[in-house]
């Protein structure tokens, strides 16, 4: 017996094995500062954390498509802060959104368009689910954006297949988000090419200011919406995830559904019934996700114009935990390093220096682009809660990121030394 070709060709996820690597390397007694893995600095909320708690005892299996009354409080949820016209029929309920998009892949008969850059898990699953993947290009002067453009050119290159787009936004490696103006062209060039688009809005409640919206708004009749309670509840672990689905694409519903019933069944029932209290949105809740908000725009802000100052190009991050520097400026001193690939470039940056990034290759860009994600979350995010809860007025200007994010500040110092 051996492994089918598909598994054979692939690797462990780069998010995943660099946050092994990394602890491999603070054991051995190394000095690592954490930026290449995408967790949420934030506990839990504690309300919600008491919901679990008194739930404990579930142990009944739930039904596939999800607890109906967790159901119905995401579809409320999708109502109140997207104006997203769904029922609770329209919502189902997987072990993480990731489990969820897989499932989507083996149910449809479609190829699968990605932006590059994007997430380092969706094409890998889509070669798994034996699925033709078709990278659309984009560039670091449309910030890393799809334009309509581009979108409608795979159409046209690809004619004759059925089409999912996968569109994560804010951007997992880039940190980019999208205006309203701009969902709306993509949806048209969608709409007239008849594309199923999953919109990733994971970190939709992690934007920045607060102002994200939903592709859905603009094509609801051809958008899934997935999400969870990773990014913006702190929920990572607890492998919470939604899809909403329009009316129009019930039927793969049913057809997740059924793969659903014969792989992971339902979720965890504890989960599941303190996630109820999570969407509810509680006052607290509510200030916990906009103090979060806050936090990570002054983080974001403090980081990129440190990267900026070593002459690092990226795009500002709009939402969620990430930038996406290029290091081109220091390709010739890299190149007599020889440094020549992004994953030369994070292998002896890690080892080197203790600063962990992804290789912009994870991602889909060309092996020889000198770009990396960068995570910076590497501060103890329930103290900096505490602090704005304490003291609200106080401003969160690069001074106070230096002071109250020292893993971060140190970071820069040791990126700007090894760059010399």
């Amino acid at each position: 017996m051996q492994l089918h070709p598909r598994v054979k060709s692939l690797k462990p996820s780069a998010t995943l094995a660099i946050n092994e690597r990394s602890a491999e390397l603070v054991a051995a007694g190394q000095r690592v500062y954490r930026l290449g893995f995408g967790q949420s600095p934030f506990p839990v909320p504690a309300e919600v954390v008491k919901a679990l708690q008194d739930h404990a005892h579930r142990k009944d299996y739930l039904p596939v498509r999800g607890l109906p009354e967790l159901r119905a409080a995401v579809a409320t949820f999708n109502r109140r802060t997207q104006g997203i016209a769904c029922a609770a029929d329209q919502v189902l309920i997987g072990p993480g959104s990731k489990e969820l998009i897989y499932d989507l892949l083996l149910a449809t008969d479609a190829d699968l368009l990605l932006p590059s850059p994007s997430w380092v898990s969706y094409e890998p699953q889509a070669r798994l689910a034996n699925k033709a993947v078709h990278w659309i290009d984009t560039h670091q002067s449309d910030a890393w954006q799809l334009t309509p453009a581009a979108l409608e050119q795979a159409c046209q290159n690809h004619a004759g297949t059925s089409k999912v787009l996968i569109l994560n936004y804010p951007n997992n490696p880039t940190g980019v988000s999208y205006t309203g103006e701009q969902l709306a062209a993509l949806a048209a060039v969608a709409r007239q090419y008849g594309v199923l688009i999953v919109a990733d809005e994971i970190y939709g409640e992690v934007d920045h200011t607060g102002q994200h919206r939903s592709l859905a708004r603009y094509y609801p009749e051809g958008t899934i919406v997935s999400s969870g309670l990773s990014k913006w509840c702190g929920a990572g672990g607890w492998r919470l995830g939604t899809f909403t689905f329009p009316r129009e694409y019930l039927w793969l519903l049913d057809a997740m559904a059924t793969i659903a019933s014969e792989t992971f069944t339902s979720v965890s029932a504890p989960i599941q019934w303190a996630a109820v209290t999570a969407y509810q949105g509680s006052p607290e809740t509510v200030t916990y996700v906009a103090h979060s908000r806050r936090i990570l725009a002054a983080v974001a802000n403090y980081t990129y114009l440190q990267l900026q100052a070593l002459h690092l190009q990226m795009p500002p991050a709009a939402g969620g935990f990430y930038l996406f520097p290029d290091f081109e400026h220091y390709r010739k001193p890299l190149a007599a390093r020889g440094i020549t690939t992004s994953v030369d470039l994070c292998e002896q940056l890690l080892t080197e220096s203790g600063v962990a990034l992804l290789p912009g290759v994870a991602f889909g860009r060309p092996a020889t682009e000198l770009t990396a994600r960068l995570s910076f979350v590497d501060f103890n995010g329930e103290q900096l809660l505490h602090q704005v809860a304490a003291q609200p007025e106080e401003p969160l200007d690069g001074a106070w990121v230096a002071a109250h994010c020292p893993n971060l500040a140190a970071a820069m110092v040791a990126l700007k030394g090894w760059l010399g």
